[in-house]
């Protein structure tokens, strides 16, 4: 379908900005410019009950923000968070995990694993139900939420209910037809993938780890059931419906949406697209029926 009008006047509007290309910036320029815009694309959280932060010993997850393991933090994804916690009922915890290229990988994945591991032994210290425990995130935190999902079928002794996964980072490959047909023009380019791959895991060689590439993983058996969502216009579309395939061709209970028309990042747009709040909508649904 024609791209989403919506998803157009964000791109529109991102470029009268007339920033460099992120692949031309620096890491910390990438934060700032990312942080300067993340209330005006997420609008005002939605009110909650309560907002607590905690120091741990480890970072405690539930969601992973995206930002390509280099940019973003717990501010600029506040407003997604906030719309899961109400519309699923549940307590969502968000993880400051250690950023690249300070922290490369595999500090974000371990971080990521410390986080769950804390909430599966000591959840009950902030209200939360260790039994009753999902994990996600998007894009890079994608990445991380299906990594942990695979660690904690691994361990045996922590059940996830469910793992979702917004248009997820899962392998290292530029070449797919979806990165070569969405290169430019739809905000996440092929170069600005391949800036944060250069800070998240330089060495091309270990790419192919499975944490850090979780569609490589040699064994996707009995892992947590499965929403994936993936967007028309992204170069990510064909790496998340070829890891959404091998979830369900290893007998895992998956829920695969296409957004038609729309582009990269929008889970943080609720102030510019209404497809975001379809998309925590959906996700929603999903953790009520799985918690």
């Amino acid at each position: 379908m024609p791209l989403d009008p919506q998803a157009q006047a964000y791109l529109d509007q991102a470029a009268a900005l007339g920033l460099p290309p992120l692949n031309e910036q620096t890491p910390e320029e990438a934060r700032i410019h990312t942080a300067a815009r993340a209330r005006a694309l997420g609008g005002e959280p939605e009110p909650l009950a309560g907002v607590e932060n905690r120091t741990i010993p480890s970072p405690v997850l539930v969601w992973f923000h995206g930002g390509g393991w280099v940019a973003c933090n717990l501010d600029t994804h506040d407003a997604p968070c906030a719309a899961l916690a109400n519309r699923a009922g549940c307590l969502v915890v968000a993880v400051d995990y250690r950023l690249a290229p300070e922290h490369r990988f595999p500090a974000a994945v371990e971080d990521a694993w410390a986080a769950v591991r804390w909430v599966g032994t000591q959840g009950a210290e902030i209200g939360a139900d260790p039994g009753r425990l999902a994990v996600g995130g998007d894009s890079a935190g994608g990445n991380l939420a299906a990594v942990v999902a695979r660690r904690a079928r691994d361990a045996g002794d922590l059940q996830l209910a469910l793992q979702v996964l917004v248009y997820p980072v899962t392998d290292a490959n530029f070449e797919t037809a979806s990165y070569r047909r969405n290169a430019t023009g739809y905000g996440l380019t092929r170069d600005a993938m391949r800036w944060y791959w250069d800070h998240y895991l330089p060495d091309v060689d270990r790419r192919g780890d499975p944490d850090a590439s979780p569609l490589r993983a040699g064994d996707l058996h009995g892992l947590a059931p499965a929403v994936v969502i993936v967007c028309e216009y992204d170069p990510l579309l064909d790496e998340g419906e070829a890891y959404a395939a091998r979830l369900r061709a290893a007998g895992v209970p998956v829920r695969l949406i296409l957004e038609p028309g729309m582009i990269h990042g929008h889970i943080r747009w609720a102030a510019v697209t209404a497809r975001t709040r379809k998309s925590y909508d959906d996700i929603g649904v999903a953790l009520k029926a799985s918690l």
